[in-house]
C-alpha cells in the first residue's frame, strides 16, 4: 500500500522565486505532484521497482540523477522530499558558490537539531568543484541531509570518488515520444495547472510534431506547446503556427560532454565494423547537432590510419582532400566531400597492422632505452669516422640482384630478429605481405652456406 503523502509545507527554494501561479511556465505549472503523475522512467518508478517500493515507504537515501535534460531529475527529486516527509532545499550549482552551499548546509543542520529530515537538491551538481563537493560529505554523513544531486553528465567523469561512494547514482532516459505526448496531451485538457482554461485545439498529429521535435525532453515540449498557445488563432493551433514555432529543430548534442563522446564513439566504431550506413547516420547526426565540421575531418584522418592503414593508403589520401576541399567551401557545400570519406572509410578493407606495429615499436623503446645504431647504418661524411668503422660494410640495396641487401641487419643487436608489422590478408596489405614472407624466405637463404632454406 503506497504510503500516504505528507501535508505540504512551503519549500526553502533558492532555484525559483515564489511566484503566483499563474506566473509560472506551462512546465512548471505541470510537474507531477505524486509518483502516478510521473511519464516514463519505469525501470525506477515502475509499481513493483525496488525505488519506488523504498520511496513509498519513506525510505530514502543520498542519490545522484544522471540522465539528460527534461527526463525529470528535477520533478523526482522534489518527490523524494514528500514522500520523506521532509524539507526541500534546492540551490544550483550553475548560480552558487561556497557561500550558498554553507549557507544551505546551515539551514539544514538548524532542521537537523529540530529532529526534522533535509532533503538538498543541487542542479547541475557536476559544475561544482572538488572543494565544493567535499562540503557535502560530512552532512551526508551525519545524516543531516539527504543529498540529491542531478546531472547531465557522466558521473564518474565528473564527481569524486568520495561523493560518488557516498550516493547511489540512477540513470534516467530521455523519455519517449508517446510518454511526451501524453503529457502533452495532459496539459492541453488540464483547466487548473495547464491550459485546458483556454480551450485549444490541437489536432493529434500536431502533438506528435512538438514531440518529435522536443526530442526526449519533455520540458522543451511544454515550452514549444505554450508558445503554440500564444500564437494560436481563435484558439486553434494550426499548422503554420506549429512551423513556425518548430522552425529551429536541434537534436541533443553536448558539445564536448557525455553525449558527444558516445557519438564520435559510435561513428568510428561504424566505420571500423564496415557499416557506411550507420558511420553516415551517427557523421550527419554530429553535423545537425552543431559539431565542428573540422573536428570530424580530424578523426577521419586517424581513423584512416589507426583502421585502415596499409590496407588501402587511398583512404587516408581521400580524407585529406576531403578536408582540404570542407576548408576551401565551408558549409554545407564543404560537407557533401566529407560524407564522401566517411562512406569510403566505411567501405575500405580494414587493417591495424600498422597501429599495432607502432605502438609495439615505441613499447619497445620504452624497454630498452638508447640502443646504438649499428656501425655499418652509421653515417661517416668525415676521415675520423670512416676510419672509425662507421659506415663500413654498408651494402647499397639499389646495387644488388634483388634490390635489397639480403644479409644485412638493420636492427640494434639487441632486439636482432623482432617483428612488429604484421599485415594482414586484406587489402593492399594482402600483397604486401606476400612480398614480406618472400623477402623472409630469401634472407633464410642468404643466411645460408648452401643457400638452401634451413630445417624447420
Amino acid at each position: 500500500m503506497a504510503k500516504k503523502l505528507p501535508r505540504s509545507s512551503p519549500a526553502i527554494d533558492l532555484l525559483s522565486s515564489q511566484e503566483p501561479e499563474a506566473l509560472k511556465p506551462l512546465a512548471d505549472r505541470m510537474r507531477p505532484r505524486a509518483l502516478d503523475g510521473m511519464v516514463g522512467q519505469l525501470r525506477l518508478l515502475a509499481s513493483d521497482a525496488p525505488f519506488r517500493r523504498a520511496l513509498e515507504a519513506g525510505q530514502v537515501h543520498s542519490m545522484v540523477l544522471w540522465g539528460p535534460p527534461g527526463c525529470g531529475k528535477t520533478t523526482l527529486a522534489r518527490l523524494v522530499a514528500r514522500y520523506a516527509d521532509a524539507e526541500f532545499l534546492a540551490i544550483s550549482a550553475v548560480l552558487s558558490g561556497l557561500a550558498e552551499v554553507r549557507q544551505a548546509l546551515a539551514q539544514a543542520e538548524v532542521r537537523f537539531a529540530q529532529g526534522l529530515r533535509t532533503v538538498l537538491f543541487v542542479d547541475e551538481v557536476h559544475r561544482f568543484n572538488k572543494v565544493q563537493q567535499d562540503a557535502f560529505l560530512p552532512h551526508i554523513e551525519k545524516g543531516i541531509i539527504v543529498l540529491v544531486g542531478a546531472t547531465t553528465e557522466n558521473p564518474s567523469f565528473e564527481l569524486n570518488s568520495a561523493l560518488l561512494s557516498r550516493c547511489r547514482v540512477y540513470v534516467l532516459d530521455a523519455l519517449a515520444e508517446d510518454d511526451i505526448v501524453d503529457a502533452l496531451n495532459k496539459a492541453l485538457h488540464d483547466s487548473e495547472h495547464g491550459l485546458g482554461a483556454q480551450s485549444l485545439h490541437l489536432h493529434a498529429e500536431g502533438l506528435k510534431l512538438i514531440a518529435q521535435a522536443a526530442d526526449g525532453d519533455l520540458r522543451r515540449a511544454l515550452t514549444l506547446l505554450e508558445i503554440s498557445a500564444e500564437l494560436a488563432d481563435d484558439g486553434y493551433i494550426g499548422a503554420d503556427t506549429l512551423a513556425q514555432v518548430l522552425a529551429d529543430r536541434q537534436r541533443r548534442f553536448d558539445k564536448g560532454g557525455e553525449q558527444f563522446y558516445d557519438q564520435i564513439s559510435a561513428l568510428h566504431k561504424s566505420v571500423r565494423s564496415s557499416d557506411p550506413d550507420a558511420a553516415l547516420y551517427w557523421f550527419t547526426r554530429m553535423l545537425d547537432g552543431g559539431c565542428d565540421p573540422l573536428y570530424l575531418a580530424r578523426r577521419m584522418t586517424r581513423m584512416a590510419s589507426e583502421d585502415i592503414g596499409l590496407a588501402d593508403p587511398r583512404a587516408l589520401t581521400l580524407t585529406l582532400n576531403a578536408w582540404d576541399t570542407y576548408e576551401r567551401l565551408g558549409s554545407p557545400e564543404g560537407e557533401l566531400a566529407l560524407a564522401q570519406a566517411v562512406v569510403y572509410l566505411a567501405i575500405a578493407a580494414k587493417s591495424n597492422a600498422l597501429y599495432k606495429a607502432y605502438a609495439a615499436a615505441r613499447r619497445r623503446i620504452h624497454e630498452t632505452g638508447t640502443l646504438e645504431v649499428p656501425m655499418h647504418l652509421r653515417n661517416a661524411p668525415t676521415k675520423l669516422m670512416k676510419e672509425l668503422g662507421y659506415s663500413k660494410g654498408y651494402q647499397y640495396d639499389h646495387d644488388l640482384q634483388e634490390g635489397v641487401a639480403l644479409d644485412q641487419q638493420c636492427m640494434p643487436d639487441a632486439l636482432h630478429g623482432e617483428q612488429y608489422y604484421r599485415p594482414v590478408n586484406r587489402g593492399l596489405e594482402a600483397k604486401i605481405k606476400e612480398r614480406l614472407q618472400t623477402l623472409a624466405t630469401l634472407r633464410r637463404r642468404a643466411r645460408q652456406p648452401t643457400g638452401k632454406d634451413p630445417a624447420p
